[in-house]
């Protein structure tokens, strides 16, 4: 009987052990589950005070508005105007359409979060707000690659400019940027997305960017730096050394001009570029390229600030002001003389 009570005994209190271990286990799994399966993310933005949200809601709205029209009146004058149908002004209007598109991405959900209480996004928006936003930025750093050497045939073998560059040749061109945008954003967003985020789910932001999400994963993010590094090398220390290759044989051949009123035009013809390269190149090169850790927010916002919303607002101010043919071409679309003006 004592013998048969203590396998009794002991036979309970296995049972009961057994089941601690198994609600233990439940328990642990339900609760990862519930940190990996974040459902959607909080936009802090620039500031918690209604007062200033809303003077940077009516700042934002007015640089909006004016990428906007500025950029569509720049695409239209090359799409109307039959002299502006050259290699130089095609790109451009890519450009253009690139920048509108890339502020279009980020600007207008921005806008809505400064004014609303609600600052939330789904986790599949932010996805693909981060894809979007990549592939146009990566597509954008190899359209100024194809600029800059149409620029380098132009100056340096003015007589085979219109053979050398071909429409095959600029569309091929343009089409393998967009290839290489559209791949190396799905490899940025996957490395990104495919690590665990526990919460908080508050991203010190004002849109879904790599740097920023980042900082909300429960896991190691050096292999994502790595990658970072590796195709911020790829994506702007390249295109950036073709650009710089492109431009040294310009000055080159600049020099070589006799007259001082043909190296003043020639140079023109490269300053917007390379004003405009350098306003989102480095600032891109500083967000990317750097440690995680070494990131400050607010700095972050900055940078994010200024090749995603300033310069798409000045491109069209610096291609359209030192530029006579756009201006001849948008005063014949209004009707005026440009001579007159």
């Amino acid at each position: 009987m004592a013998v048969e009570e203590s396998l009794l005994v002991f036979k309970k209190s296995f049972e009961t052990h057994r089941h601690l271990i198994s609600r233990r286990k439940a328990t642990h799994s339900q609760g990862w589950k519930n940190q990996s399966s974040v459902t959607e993310f909080i936009l802090l933005g620039f500031s918690r005070n209604p007062r200033t949200n809303w003077i940077f809601f009516f700042l934002f709205l007015f640089l909006y508005l004016f990428t906007v029209l500025g950029n569509g009146v720049i695409v239209t004058l090359i799409r109307v105007d039959a002299r502006l149908h050259t290699p130089m002004y095609f790109f451009l209007s890519i450009l253009s359409l690139l920048d509108l598109s890339y502020a279009t991405t980020t600007v207008p959900q921005m806008l809505i979060h400064l004014v609303s209480k609600s600052k939330t996004i789904s986790y599949v928006g932010c996805v693909v707000q981060m894809y979007i936003f990549l592939t146009l930025g990566i597509t954008e750093t190899w359209i100024f690659a194809a600029m800059a050497y149409d620029r380098y045939v132009a100056i340096c073998y003015p007589l085979h400019y219109r053979v050398k560059m071909s429409q095959t040749l600029c569309v091929l061109l343009a089409v393998s940027s967009s290839l290489c945008g559209l791949t190396c954003a799905l490899v940025y967003t996957v490395f990104a997305m495919n690590l665990p985020y526990c919460g908080p789910n508050e991203i010190n932001h004002f849109f879904c960017e790599i740097p920023a999400v980042l900082k909300l994963a429960c896991a190691d993010t050096s292999l994502n730096d790595q990658v970072d590094f590796i195709l911020g090398f790829i994506l702007l220390l390249i295109p950036l050394s073709l650009i710089l290759a492109s431009y040294v044989r310009i000055f080159t051949a600049i020099l070589k001009i006799g007259s001082t009123q043909g190296r003043i035009k020639a140079f023109s013809t490269c300053a917007s570029h390379i004003t405009v390269v350098t306003m989102f190149c480095i600032p891109c090169m500083v967000m990317y390229m750097r440690p995680g850790s070494e990131a400050s927010p607010e700095d972050d916002k900055k940078l994010a600030l200024f090749y995603n919303v300033i310069s798409a607002f000045l491109n069209p101010i610096i291609y359209s002001l030192r530029n006579k043919d756009v201006k001849r071409a948008f005063f014949k679309l209004v009707g005026t003389s440009a001579d007159t003006q």
